[in-house]
């Protein structure tokens, strides 16, 4: 397993998996190239996200997804959905630990849709929050 790091999270990712950040956003995929996964950091300025605030905020910036489910990918509680959209299959996360929060997609061609599910669930259970730090 290989470590990514951010400044705000971390997480473990198996040998054959990539990651490159794009502008503000983390690019994680396989060797396989069957779909990817993009982590998005925003971040609460005072006070700690709460789980009603992002399961709001999930329910606002994704109004295709019909329904929500609880969950919770290593230290990030948080709502994940699914949807359809042109040709793609796409899973979404919205998940927080004090004043992060992440927005993570996965997407992938419509005939692949599950196949990768095993792997990514195994990745996104690794995120940890890094401390905040008192400088």
């Amino acid at each position: 397993m290989n470590v990514l790091e951010t400044e705000w999270w971390s997480c473990a990712l198996p040998v054959e998996w990539w990651a490159e950040a794009e502008e503000e956003t983390i690019l994680i995929g396989d060797q396989d190239d069957v779909g990817c996964i993009e982590i998005s950091s925003l971040f609460k300025e005072q006070g700690a996200f709460d789980m009603d605030e992002v399961a709001a905020l999930a329910r606002s910036e994704s109004p295709d997804i019909n329904e929500w489910d609880s969950v919770v990918l290593g230290d990030f509680p948080g709502v994940s959905g699914r949807l359809i959209e042109d040709d793609a299959a796409i899973r979404e996360w919205y998940v927080a630990a004090d004043n992060v929060l992440l927005f993570i997609t996965y997407s992938c061609e419509v005939e692949n849709d599950r196949m990768d599910d095993a792997a990514v669930d195994e990745i996104l259970d690794t995120l940890m929050a890094k401390a905040a730090s008192s400088d």
